[in-house]
């Protein structure tokens, strides 16, 4: 049986005391880092998600949720990070649905994002849970809401119900756009840059519509890949 113990003396050997220090100045918290790279995480956890049972994953995600260290919380993300679960009842949404209740800083929320979004797009009717996120006092938890739906700006091929989540979702983006926390606008920015690729006339009618009073770097980061002509 794999323990968050066990999980976490294996993370400490190839920690890096030097590089922990770095993040640990950069990020600007006084939770525990190892000195680990994402890329290396997700090489452990690769093997974890072939080898254990969802529930298995959830207990031993929960754990290392837990224990606060912030390579234990992404390597929890990342045992949860599936694009197909069967069945989807599982406990896997309710446990990052959980944690987005929690969220403090932007790299463990975009992470547990990641698998969010994955039951999101295999679920869309937990929109209507993440909808109340949106007036949540946690500035992360808000930001969660667009970080997770960002595949629905991605669709290369949206049918009609992604078309109305699409506007669902901007209409979320609009009602953030008079909070001039930094996070919050990148956020809005990031939805608005990956739509355009793909909708941007969607786009331009938001920056000319209900997001002209984004901050300019926000309206910058937007435009940045908005095709010309």
């Amino acid at each position: 049986m794999t323990t968050p113990e066990a999980v976490i003396a294996a993370l400490r050997a190839q920690g890096e005391p030097q590089k922990a220090t770095e993040m640990a100045a950069y990020h600007k918290t006084s939770r525990e880092f190892l000195g680990l790279s994402a890329q290396v995480l997700e090489l452990m956890a690769r093997e974890h998600r072939r080898s254990m049972s969802v529930a298995a994953r959830c207990d031993l995600a929960q754990g290392l949720w837990e224990s606060d260290i912030h390579e234990a919380r992404i390597y929890a993300a990342k045992l949860l990070t599936q694009a197909r679960i069967r069945p989807d009842d599982t406990p896997v949404w309710r446990l990052i649905a959980a944690w987005a209740q929690g969220f403090d800083s932007w790299a463990l929320a975009d992470h547990a994002s990641v698998a969010g979004g994955k039951r999101l797009i295999a679920d869309p009717r937990r929109l209507d849970e993440v909808e109340c996120w949106t007036e949540s006092p946690n500035i992360w938890t808000r930001r969660a809401a667009l970080v997770m739906t960002l595949p629905w700006a991605r669709l290369p091929h949206p049918k009609p119900d992604d078309l109305a989540i699409r506007a669902r979702v901007l209409g979320w983006a609009a009602g953030y756009v008079p909070d001039r926390d930094r996070f919050i606008q990148k956020a809005i920015a990031w939805w608005l840059r990956d739509l355009s690729k793909r909708d941007p006339q969607a786009v331009r009618a938001f920056l000319d519509g209900p997001g002209a009073g984004l901050s300019a770097a926000a309206r910058r980061e937007a435009l940045r890949l908005m095709p010309q002509g």
